[in-house]
């Protein structure tokens, strides 16, 4: 049944990782009623479900979010196995996420010069592609799964745009971009020597791993995580002048509130501002 999950959670047009994580947690979920029961999951039950939240609360102490994931992924279950005749009606819903309050604070915590530190490490340590790809992140507010898979014609430094045909839920976007990136393409493009169609191909012109990303940033910084690196974009071009609308537009969000969070004070400004109570 996972794999079928897997292929119907492709063609519903969800990312990569999202597939992979709902289809690791629906996993989970059988094992523990395998474990639990004895027998192998049929169908869900409302009353199984609210027995593994309370599993994953009070025995294995997870957090709200990392529990509100796992049910996320037995609502999509329950949806597919609707969808597949395999069960009837709904078993698990929104209403059965735990509750939580939304943190206040910027998604964001790192400054401009954070990022410019740790893009002159990059170029200096690791050459001209690494850095146009964390230019990229940090000042395209691109997913690194989105900039990873960028056809050299997708980017087009004349016009100075972006073209990202692979964004989340296959919704294409034009990102504009300014001098840090174009230059930083623009050096990289100098130095490529592949003939893939790929932007930043692997070594045998096949796509690039993240993980590859992941761990060359890793090496440079303790904190910067491709993902942070597009939160300093959002907050960036907020500070900048771009108005809600327009980051969420270019960053690619469907639901403005995600962009709003930008718009708050940062963690540390808001931890000043406690000190003076």
């Amino acid at each position: 049944m996972l794999n079928e999950f897997r292929i119907w959670l492709a063609e519903s047009g969800l990312s990569d990782n999202t597939i992979k994580s709902y289809v690791i947690n629906a996993q989970l979920y059988m094992r523990w009623y395998q474990e639990t029961f004895g027998t192998e999951m049929s169908a869900l039950l409302h009353g199984n479900v609210l027995d593994y939240r309370s599993y994953l609360r009070n025995v294995k102490k997870q957090k709200i979010a990392t529990i509100n994931a796992k049910l996320e992924a037995l609502i999509c279950l329950n949806t597919f196995m609707v969808d597949t005749g395999r069960q009837r009606g709904v078993a698990v819903s929104r209403k059965d996420l735990l509750k939580t309050q939304s943190v206040y604070a910027s998604l964001n915590n790192l400054s401009e010069k954070d990022v410019e530190a740790f893009r002159q490490a990059v170029l200096v340590d690791s050459g001209v592609r690494d850095h146009a790809i964390v230019t990229i992140l940090a000042y395209a507010g691109l997913r690194i799964s989105e900039a990873l898979s960028l056809s050299v014609v997708d980017v087009d430094i004349i016009s100075r745009e972006i073209t990202v045909n692979k964004g989340k839920g296959d919704k294409a976007r034009v990102v504009f971009i300014g001098d840090r990136v174009v230059n930083s393409v623009r050096e990289y493009l100098k130095e490529r020597k592949s003939d893939s169609e790929l932007l930043f191909p692997g070594r045998y012109g096949e796509p690039l791993h993240r993980s590859v990303i992941n761990k060359m940033i890793t090496r440079h910084s303790d904190i910067i995580t491709p993902h942070m690196l597009r939160h300093f974009y959002c907050s960036n071009a907020l500070e900048k002048g771009y108005s809600i609308h327009e980051v969420a537009n270019q960053a690619g969000h469907s639901n403005v509130h995600t962009t709003l969070r930008y718009s708050n004070p940062s963690r540390e400004a808001m931890k000043e501002k406690a000190n003076r109570l």
